[in-house]
């Protein structure tokens, strides 16, 4: 089931490609999927038809845990989009993912003062429609 509070993000999900439907298809089952090379061991985002790390062309899909560490961030305060408007301010922050890459994404649902270099999120996963879904992060715990 969808939360109307997350529907008006359906429009900001792009159309998967061939190389980030796993991503997005993971999001819609409700985990957060990662590229991993089995050569090297490292995990990438974005999606990439190689190896960022060590050029090989063997990377597959696998489901993380996604939990990491805001490495930096801005607040909002200005509605640039409509989906946006009803959690101004809100945080957007630069997470350092414990599985190695770093990922973009929105906190909400928190004071914009209590967020730090550092502290410690989780993805949060929100269906946006019937088969899609969005990254969120919020605090860990």
């Amino acid at each position: 089931m969808v939360d109307s509070a997350f529907a008006p993000f359906a429009e900001l999900v792009p159309e998967a490609s061939e190389e980030t439907a796993p991503f997005w298809d993971g999001l819609a089952a409700g985990e957060l999927r990662l590229q991993h090379c089995p050569a090297c061991g490292s995990y990438q985002h974005p999606a990439e038809s190689f190896c960022y790390a060590c050029g090989s062309t063997d990377v597959a899909w696998e489901a993380v845990h996604g939990h990491g560490a805001v490495y930096s961030f801005i607040v909002v305060h200005q509605p640039y989009h409509a989906a946006f408007r009803d959690r101004l301010p809100y945080v957007v922050a630069t997470v350092q993912l414990d599985e190695g890459p770093r990922m973009l994404g929105p906190i909400f649902d928190i004071d914009p003062a209590a967020v730090a270099i550092g502290m410690r999120v989780q993805p949060r996963i929100e269906p946006v429609s019937a088969d899609r879904a969005a990254l969120f992060f919020a605090p860990e715990g």
